[in-house]
């Protein structure tokens, strides 16, 4: 999905693209949050 999003759709749709780009994009920067809070989350359900 990612070769697609990142290669080919940019010639196919360009307004497209560039939506599905920024949407990744904001995926990419929260994803450490996210894996921070499932550990959390995950020792606090083991006490």
């Amino acid at each position: 999905m990612h070769k697609d999003v990142s290669q080919r759709l940019k010639y196919i749709d360009r307004g497209l693209y560039r939506d599905v780009k920024n949407v990744l994009a904001v995926n990419k920067a929260q994803r450490h949050i996210r894996g921070g809070l499932a550990t959390k989350k995950k020792y606090e359900s083991l006490k």
